[in-house]
C-alpha cells in the first residue's frame, strides 16, 4: 500500500464532500442546529421512566442490631421496582457506583437498629430517640434515579416506622450526598454525552450516498483500471470519513459547552471522548458500505441507510433511557449505546478512564467497528469487484 495514493484518495474524498451543499450541511450545520434545538428544549427537568431501579446497600458489621438493617433491605426488594446489592464496604460500592452498574449507594449506619427500637419504646417522644443518619449517593450519569430513587428510599423507611408521608419528625434522616458536592442537573446534561455519538451516526447515509454515486458516475471503474488497491481505496474514504467525524465531535464539544454543559474533568477525558467517536465512526464506515452494496441508486441509498441510523439513534443515544427496558436492552446490540455509556461514564459519573466499565466499553465498540468494517469491504468488494 502506498501512502501518496491513500492520501490523494482521501484528499479526493474530503474535496467531493465540502462541495456538496447537503452534506455540508449535514456535517457542520447539523449539530449546530441539533445541539441548539435540544439544549433550548430541554434546559429544565424533564422526564423519562424506567422499570427497575439498582440500589446498592452498605451494612455494618458491627450493627447492634442487624435484623432491622435486612428488613429494611426487604422491604425495599418487596417493591418490585428496586434490585438490591448489598456491599460490606464502602470503597468498593463506591467504584461500582462510579461505573454505572447502580443507580443509587444507600450507607445504614451501624446505629440504624438502635435508632428504630428507641422510637418503637417511646414513638412519641423524641428525646428518648436516637437520631442515625443514612446517607444516599446517587448515579449523576443518571436523571431517573436523581428523581425517582430518594422518594422509594423514604416510602421504605416510613413503611417500617409505621409514619404516613405529612409526618415530619423521625429518628432516622435520609442526607443525599451526592447533591451536596454535585451541581443540578439539568435534562441537557444527561443528554449531552449521547450527542456525540448521535451526530457521527448520520456518516452511515454519508458513505452510502458516496459509494453509490461513485459508482452511478464511473469513478469506480476508473479507480478500478488504475494501480490503486482495495486496501488504498478503503483505508483513504475512512481516513476522511474519521476525519468528518472529528470535526463534528468538535462542533457538538462546543455547542454543548456554549449551552452549559460543564463536566468536572480533566483534558484527557475530551481527548478519550474524541477518539471514542473517532474509533465509532469507523463502524459507520462499514454500515455505509453494506448499505451500498444493496442500493442500486445514491437515492435509494439514503433511504436504506435508515435501517442503520435508526437502531442505533433511538437505542444507542440518549433517546434510549427513556424507552422500555426490553428496548434498553436491546441497546446493547448497537455499538453506539456502547459509546454513550462510556461517556456518560467519564463526564457524568466521574469514572476513571482506567475503570473496568470504560475499558469494557472501549473493548467492545473496538471489536464491533472492526468486525463491521471488515463485513463492509467483504460485501462491497464481492459485489462491486473493486
Amino acid at each position: 500500500m502506498q501512502i501518496q495514493r491513500t492520501l490523494a484518495l482521501t484528499k479526493k474524498e474530503l474535496k467531493k464532500t465540502i462541495r456538496e451543499p447537503a452534506v455540508l450541511f449535514m456535517i457542520f450545520l447539523f449539530p449546530v442546529v441539533f445541539v441548539f434545538a435540544f439544549g433550548a428544549s430541554f434546559g429544565g427537568l424533564g422526564g423519562s421512566q424506567t422499570p427497575n431501579y439498582h440500589i446498592g446497600v452498605v451494612t455494618s458489621s458491627s450493627e447492634d442490631n442487624p435484623q432491622w438493617s435486612q428488613a429494611f433491605v426487604e422491604n425495599l426488594v418487596a417493591k418490585k421496582i428496586v434490585t438490591v446489592s448489598v456491599y460490606s464496604e464502602n470503597a468498593t460500592a463506591q467504584a461500582d457506583l462510579s461505573q454505572g452498574k447502580m443507580q443509587a449507594l444507600l450507607l445504614i449506619p451501624e446505629t440504624f437498629g438502635d435508632s428504630i427500637n428507641a422510637y418503637i419504646q417511646a414513638p412519641n417522644d423524641a428525646n428518648q430517640w436516637l437520631n442515625s443518619t443514612m446517607q444516599l449517593y446517587l448515579d449523576k450519569g443518571s436523571l431517573i434515579a436523581t428523581q425517582a430513587v430518594p422518594p422509594i428510599i423514604q416510602q421504605t423507611l416510613n413503611s417500617m416506622l409505621n409514619q404516613n408521608q405529612q409526618t415530619l419528625q423521625s429518628p432516622i434522616k435520609l442526607q443525599t450526598a451526592s447533591l451536596v458536592e454535585v451541581k443540578t442537573a439539568s435534562t441537557f446534561d444527561f443528554m449531552a454525552p449521547g450527542m456525540f455519538t448521535f451526530a457521527s451516526i448520520f456518516l452511515i447515509m454519508m458513505v452510502a450516498q458516496s459509494f453509490t454515486q461513485d459508482r452511478e458516475n464511473g469513478m469506480m471503474k476508473r479507480i478500478r483500471i488504475s494501480p490503486t488497491t482495495p486496501t488504498e481505496l478503503m483505508t483513504g474514504h475512512v481516513l476522511a470519513y474519521m476525519c468528518i467525524a472529528l470535526v463534528q465531535s468538535i462542533i457538538v464539544f462546543a455547542m454543548t459547552y456554549a449551552m452549559g454543559f460543564r463536566p468536572s474533568v480533566v483534558g484527557s477525558s475530551y481527548m478519550f471522548a474524541f477518539v471514542l467517536v473517532l474509533v465509532f465512526s469507523v463502524s459507520n464506515v462499514g454500515f455505509g458500505l453494506i448499505t451500498a452494496t444493496i442500493a442500486k441508486s445514491s437515492g435509494a441509498a439514503t433511504g436504506l441507510s435508515f435501517l442503520f441510523v435508526l437502531p442505533q439513534m433511538f437505542l444507542g443515544t440518549f433517546v434510549g433511557a427513556s424507552l422500555s427496558g426490553a428496548a434498553q436492552a436491546a441497546g446493547k446490540f448497537v455499538p453506539s449505546y456502547y459509546v454513550t455509556d462510556a461517556l456518560t461514564s467519564v463526564f457524568l459519573r466521574g469514572a476513571p478512564l482506567a475503570s473496568a466499565a470504560v475499558l469494557l466499553d472501549l473493548a467492545v465498540v473496538s471489536v464491533s467497528c472492526i468486525g463491521i468494517l471488515a463485513a463492509g469491504i467483504v460485501l462491497y468488494a464481492k459485489y462491486y469487484k473493486i
